[in-house]
C-alpha cells in the first residue's frame, strides 16, 4: 500500500497490519467545487479563530503548510510534518478505534480524504479533509500538545474494547456515511439512527474502549483551553466547523473543568455538543490521561483485566510478573478469594517476552489453544519464579524430573519435567512437561494425549492489554468493513456546474482571464438557481476589481437564493462580509 503513496521514515516505521487501512488521496478527484468549499471554510474559520482559537493554530497553519486557497495534497504535508516528528495518510473515513490510536502512537495522523458536500459545508458527521486537515494537523505543531497526542495512541491502542464496541463503531460509520452521501432519503438515515441509539442505550458497562474515546472526544476533538470565563479552541471537530466553532463560545454551551470525571460523560457525534470540558493548560490534559491510564488493566492486570479480555471476545494479552507474555482470545478463568489461578486461550496463541516471541512458542505450537496456573504453590511461600537453583533442586523442579505440582486454588499439574526458559534475570519464565494432566479438583484441564504441556510461570497478572504482545505472531490483516464512503456518479448538470467553478478558480488563479465572469453568472443564475458558493467567488472578484454593475447583479441574485433557500442566508452573508474585510485588512 505505501507503494502508492509517497513515504518518509516516520511512515516507514508503521507495522504492516495499519497499512490495510490507508488508501491513496487521489488528489485529481477533488472537483472545483470541492476546492471552493474548501476555501470558503478555511477564510472563515481562520478570520473567525484568530480571535478564538489557541494560538497555536494559526501558528501551526503556517508550520503545517496548510494552505487557505487549496485542499492540502498530503504528499507536500508529509514533507513538511517531517519536520515536526509527524506525518499522515489517507483512510476512507471511520477506522476502528484501536488502529485510528495506534496511528498517533507513531506519530501519525489520519486523514478521511473525502471532503463534505456544499450541502454539509457547515457540519458534517463523517470525517473528512476539512476536520482532519485543517483541525489536527495545526495543532500538533505545539510540542506539549503533539506529545499528549502521541501517548493518548500509545495508551488508548491498548484499551480493552467489550464485544459490543465494535458493533457501535460500524452503526456510526454507516450513519456518518449515509448522512454525508447526496443521495440518501430519510427514512435510511433514520433507521441508521435508531441502531446507534438502541446499541448506545444497551452498551452495558462501559468498556475501557469505550471510556478513553470519551476523553480523546472531550479533548482532542472537542477541547477548549484557558479558563471557564475566557476559553480558547484546540480541539479539530470544532477548529473545523464554522458552525460549532462560534456556537460553542455562547452561553448556551456550558463550560466545565476538564478532569477525570469527562471520562463518563457520553456524546452524541451526529449533534452539536450541548457542554464542552476546559483545560487550563496542555500538560493537565497529560495529566488526567495518566489518572486514566492508572485505572486501565495495561497497569492493574489480576482478576478484573483477565475478565475484560474475557468479555471483549477479542486478541488480547496479559503480562505475568516474569514478564512472560500471552496473546490469545481468552476465554475461562478458574478464581480462587478473587484471585485468578488458572487461564485459559481458544484457538491461536503465541508466547512471549518483552514485546518479542519466544522462538518455538507462536500461533503454530500453539494453535488450539494455551492453559496455564497462574499463583504460588500450596504451602510454600516463595514463589517458583523467586526460587534459586538450589530452591528449585530441592522442590525437584528440575530437568527430567517426574513431579506433581500443587498451586493455591486447587489447581495440580502432574508430568515429567523436560526444560524450562528463563527471562533476562534468571527467572523461570516456562516449564515444558511430557505425560502431563492438569486438574481443577476433579476437573481435567490437560490430558497427555494432548501432547507436551507448557506451563507458563508467574505469580501474578500485572498486565492485561487489547491486542497481541509481538504484531508478527499473529495475522492483523483482517479489516473488512461492512460500508464503504459513497462515491455516485455525477450528473450531467452537476459537471456542467463543476466546470463554471472550475473557470472561476482559473480566473482567480490567473491561468485562464479569458472567462467572461458575466456570461459564468448568467449560466449559474439559469441553470443552478439555488446556487450559492460560486456567486459568492464571483462577487469577490467583481468587488476586487469595483465593476459595480456585476457587484450589483451578484448581490441581487443572492438575495433571491436566500428568500428561496433561507437556510443558507448566514453563509450568504458571513461569504460577503469575509470578502469586505479581506479587502480592509489589505487596505490598512
Amino acid at each position: 500500500m505505501l507503494n502508492s503513496i509517497e513515504s518518509n521514515p516516520i511512515l516507514n516505521r508503521l507495522p504492516k497490519h495499519l497499512l490495510q487501512f490507508i488508501k491513496p488521496q487521489d488528489y485529481a478527484n477533488y472537483s472545483a467545487i470541492d476546492q471552493a468549499v474548501w476555501r470558503y471554510v478555511m477564510r472563515k474559520n481562520v478570520d473567525f479563530l484568530k480571535t478564538v482559537a489557541h494560538k497555536s493554530y494559526i501558528e501551526g497553519l503556517n508550520l503545517t503548510g496548510i494552505s487557505i486557497d487549496s485542499i492540502p495534497n498530503m504528499y507536500g504535508m508529509n514533507r513538511i510534518l517531517q519536520d515536526i516528528g509527524w506525518a499522515a495518510v489517507a483512510v476512507d473515513g471511520f477506522i476502528p478505534p484501536n488502529a485510528f490510536m495506534e496511528f498517533q502512537a507513531y506519530n501519525v495522523l489520519v486523514i478521511a480524504s473525502d471532503i463534505r458536500q456544499l450541502e454539509h459545508i457547515e457540519y458534517t458527521p463523517a470525517p473528512d479533509i476539512i476536520h482532519e486537515g485543517a483541525g489536527h494537523a495545526p495543532i500538533i505543531a505545539n510540542p506539549e500538545y503533539a506529545e499528549y497526542l502521541r501517548r493518548f495512541g500509545e495508551i488508548g491502542c491498548k484499551a480493552i474494547s467489550s464485544a459490543k464496541d465494535y458493533e457501535l463503531y460500524e452503526a456510526v460509520r454507516h450513519l456518518s456515511i449515509i448522512k454525508e452521501a447526496p443521495n440518501s432519503n430519510e427514512v435510511a438515515i433514520a433507521s441508521a439512527e435508531k441502531k446507534v441509539e438502541d446499541l448506545q442505550n444497551n452498551m452495558g458497562e462501559p468498556s475501557e474502549m469505550a471510556l478513553i474515546r470519551n476523553l480523546h472526544w472531550w479533548t482532542v476533538e472537542y477541547g477548549l483551553i484557558g479558563t471557564l470565563e475566557n476559553p480558547k479552541i484546540y480541539g479539530a471537530g470544532l477548529l473545523s466547523s464554522i458552525g460549532e466553532s462560534a456556537w460553542c463560545m455562547t452561553d448556551d454551551v456550558k463550560k466545565l473543568p476538564y478532569t477525570i470525571e469527562a471520562t463518563y460523560k457520553n456524546f452524541d457525534i451526529t449533534k452539536p455538543q450541548p457542554q464542552l470540558f476546559v483545560t487550563p493548560d496542555f500538560s493537565h490534559l497529560s495529566l488526567v490521561l495518566e489518572a486514566f491510564a492508572n485505572s486501565m488493566a495495561l497497569r492493574k492486570g489480576g482478576l478484573s483485566g483477565i475478565k475484560k479480555l474475557i468479555q471483549s471476545n477479542a486478541l488480547g494479552t496479559i503480562e505475568l510478573s516474569t514478564g512472560l507474555q500471552i496473546s490469545g482470545v481468552f476465554t475461562q478463568v478458574v478464581e480462587d478469594n478473587g484471585n485468578p489461578v488458572y487461564i485459559q486461550t481458544t484457538g491461536e496463541t503465541a508466547l512471549s517476552y518483552r514485546e518479542k516471541e519466544l522462538i518455538g512458542h507462536g500461533i503454530n505450537a500453539h494453535a488450539d489453544g494455551f492453559g496455564s496456573p497462574i499463583g504460588k504453590l500450596k504451602g510454600i511461600n516463595l514463589a517458583i519464579e523467586d526460587m534459586s537453583p538450589r530452591d528449585l533442586s530441592a522442590y525437584l523442579i528440575y530437568e527430567e524430573k517426574n513431579i506433581t505440582l500443587e498451586f493455591e486454588g486447587d489447581i495440580t499439574v502432574s508430568g515429567d519435567i523436560i526444560t524450562g526458559k528463563r527471562n533476562l534475570q534468571g527467572k523461570i519464565i516456562l516449564i515444558s512437561f511430557s505425560n502431563c494432566t492438569v486438574k481443577h479438583g476433579d476437573t481435567i484441564l490437560f490430558k497427555p494425549e494432548w501432547g507436551n504441556y507448557d506451563m507458563a510461570i508467574g505469580k501474578t497478572i500485572v498486565s492485561a492489554f487489547s491486542g497481541p504482545a509481538d504484531l508478527t505472531s499473529f495475522n492483523l490483516i483482517t479489516h473488512t468493513p461492512t460500508s464503504q464512503t459513497i462515491h455516485i456518479k455525477k450528473s450531467s448538470k452537476q459537471i456542467k456546474l463543476e466546470t463554471l467553478y472550475q473557470q472561476v478558480r482559473e480566473y482567480r488563479e490567473g491561468s485562464n482571464k479569458t472567462i467572461s465572469r458575466t456570461k459564468v453568472l448568467e449560466a449559474l443564475i439559469e441553470n443552478h438557481p439555488t446556487d450559492w458558493l460560486l456567486a459568492i467567488e464571483l462577487y469577490e472578484l467583481a468587488f476586487i476589481g469595483n465593476e459595480t454593475n456585476l457587484c450589483t447583479a451578484i448581490l441581487n441574485h443572492l438575495e433571491g437564493v436566500k428568500q428561496n433557500k433561507p437556510e443558507v442566508g448566514r453563509l450568504i452573508d458571513d461569504g460577503l462580509l469575509i470578502i469586505k474585510q479581506a479587502t480592509v485588512d489589505k487596505t490598512t
